[in-house]
């Protein structure tokens, strides 16, 4: 019988077997062979200094394996003797003994290996079985907790301080050196050309209702928005940052289908894979990083432009989220707003009147910030004593020896982003609005210092506890009291509607150079009078009515032929943080009352000049 069949026999002869000594040999034979390949050999070469035992060691191994070979294929009789024992029904003792046949012999460092992978499954069983538990355990303790809610009609989150990753979210390779980031934005900018053509194309050559459709979705056509999406959510950092910031704005400022896009932009961000987060995490904590944690979840709870946040418990039992950024963004700052602003600027996909080259400076000097998570950690102190006094806020505890320049560790919050809260009760709503609100107020006329990234989901509310719970800090920003100063009396003249010293005080603060025409002028004082309008209803101001946007928008052609100057730099940040805000509130439907919160907190600030 040929070797080849031999092999056959035995394998058929094993699947037909159960319970026998030859089954307990072939796995004995199987953990010799697993254990005795070229891997443990070189293992051996860098842990033993005696070159020649090893080499011998290894002679008797692999002596020991033949030889085993061949007692398996001298016993294919045995085996059918078995076989006919079995289908006779003979007496158990009669059979072949268990291996015994085999007369196989282990080394004794093979017999040691044995009992340590032996140890070593055994303690991988245990840990699996107690995770099971643990698991159970959180599932019973969360479906209390979700009933619980239920019954007092609360909504809450599926689990506690988690947002949850999108469906689209992929688990990508973050492209960590420039040449691969600038493969990316070239592969973008070359899709979108040929997306373009061939959009043209189909409407040349298409139906008559292609022919004559609208012009503005030539460029915006579902292939090209399907590819910026992929584009920003792969290379993430900068690019995808800017992404952001643009999916939050009003579809009458972005085209609709851009915003849509960039909305799943938004949620959308891929997260490393496993051997890139033990990659930052070695460099940043050293080999033994997770000597930190009792848990930590492989996989991230949420994913944004600079960094992916896990979920982890650390040796005080305390729940804690780890923000871990992306290698390669902090560096790709310049490079990534430089190409996304070439190409959109090529497309003119950005809306007009943004001045976006002194956009672009002021987004990389604010990104610059971000990326450094031990700022971050600092700001995020400050904010916690500042608000230490208002008990509608918290600020999370900093983990302090678990976070660094790349790593950032706070406790975990059990909130629910305000961007999920559209659908909740009214009281619910106008809560969110108002604390908001007032938040924002207290920045600009108390602390003079603002966290100006407006995206939804650094702001989470807890309903049980009736706290908003304050995220993201890495965009916070101190402004100087010459400058709010200015800016202050203008808010006030507007309240006021004081369209003169809106005028003079415009002029001193750098929005006017005095030079402009009339009709700039009077465009740039009617915008600052229909955001006035926020503080001077005496009502609850209604924003789910509100088109101050649109208004505003209607204006914006006249400012951009007629502006001579770029507004003064503080006001990106702060506008762009207002605008959010104002967004927030009208998404959630509900009516604010403005004028007393701003008044109340001009009078203090005055006090103080």
């Amino acid at each position: 019988m040929s070797r080849t069949s031999d092999i056959l026999g035995i394998i058929r002869g094993l699947q037909l077997v159960a319970e026998t000594g030859i089954k307990l040999q072939s796995t004995e034979l199987s953990r010799v062979w697993a254990n005795s390949n070229c891997r443990v050999l070189l293992q051996d070469c860098v842990n033993s200094n005696n070159a020649s035992n090893i080499v011998f060691e290894s002679a008797d191994r692999v002596a020991t394996v033949c030889h085993g070979v061949k007692e398996y294929a001298a016993n294919a009789s045995a085996k059918e003797r078995y076989k006919q024992n079995l289908s006779d029904g003979r007496p158990v003792k009669e059979r072949e003994p268990s291996g015994r046949q085999f007369g196989i012999k282990l080394t004794q460092s093979d017999q040691e290996l044995l009992r340590k992978l032996d140890m070593e499954h055994q303690e991988k069983l245990k840990k699996v079985e107690r995770e099971e538990r643990r698991k159970k355990a959180d599932a019973a303790k969360e479906k209390e907790r979700l009933d619980e809610a239920q019954s007092s009609g609360s909504q809450v989150t599926a689990a506690k301080g988690k947002l949850k990753l999108s469906e689209h979210s992929k688990q990508r390779k973050v492209p960590s050196s420039r040449i691969g980031r600038m493969i990316s934005f070239g592969g973008l900018a070359a899709g979108l050309g040929f997306g373009t053509a061939t959009e043209y194309a189909k409407r040349a050559f298409g139906s008559r209702e292609a022919a004559t459709a609208d012009a503005s979705t030539l460029f915006l056509n579902p292939r090209n928005l399907d590819l910026i999406v992929d584009t920003l959510c792969k290379v993430r950092g900068a690019a995808l940052k800017l992404g952001q910031l643009l999916s939050i704005q009003d579809d009458n400022i972005i085209n609709p289908n851009l915003a849509k896009a960039l909305e799943r932009v938004r949620k959308s961000a891929d997260f490393m894979p496993n051997w890139q987060v033990e990659q930052v995490m070695g460099t940043e904590l050293g080999e033994n990083w997770r000597d930190h944690f009792i848990e930590f979840e492989e996989k991230p709870f949420a994913a944004a432009s600079i960094g992916q946040v896990h979920c982890g418990r650390i040796q005080d039992g305390r729940e804690v989220a780890i923000k871990i950024q992306y290698p390669g963004v902090a560096r790709g700052i310049e490079s990534d707003i430089d190409n996304l602003g070439g190409i959109m600027k090529y497309f003119d996909v950005f809306p007009k009147g943004m001045f976006l080259d002194n956009l672009m400076k002021v987004a990389k000097r604010e990104l610059a910030w971000e990326v450094d998570y031990k700022r971050e950690a600092d700001c995020t102190r400050k904010f916690r004593e500042l608000l230490a006094p208002y008990s509608d806020y918290y600020v999370p505890d900093v983990i302090d020896h678990i976070s660094t320049t790349q790593v950032f560790t706070t406790e975990l919050l059990d909130g629910i982003p305000v961007d999920q809260c559209f659908d909740m009760p009214a009281e619910d709503r106008r809560f969110i609005a108002e604390k908001i609100i007032e938040l924002c107020l207290l920045e600009l006329l108390e602390f003079k210092y603002m966290q100006t990234d407006p995206n939804w989901a650094n702001f989470l509310y807890n309903p049980k506890k009736k706290q908003i719970m304050l995220l993201d800090f890495g965009a916070s920003r101190e402004y100087s009291k010459e400058f709010m100063d200015k800016y202050v009396r203008i808010l006030k003249a507007a309240c006021d509607a004081d369209k003169e010293t809106v005028l003079t005080v415009s002029r001193e603060i750098g929005f006017l150079t005095g030079f402009e025409s009339k009709l700039m002028e009077d465009a740039h004082v009617d915008a600052v009078m229909i955001l006035g309008e926020v503080f001077r209803s005496h009502e609850a101001y209604n924003f789910s009515g509100q088109d101050m946007t649109a208004r505003i928008q209607n204006l914006v052609p006249t400012m951009v032929t007629h502006r001579l100057c770029p507004p003064p730099e503080e006001v990106y940040s702060l506008h762009r943080k207002l605008s959010g805000i104002f967004l927030l509130c009208s998404k959630l439907k509900t009516s604010v009352s403005c004028r007393d919160k701003f008044l109340t907190l001009y009078s203090k600030y005055t006090k103080s000049l």
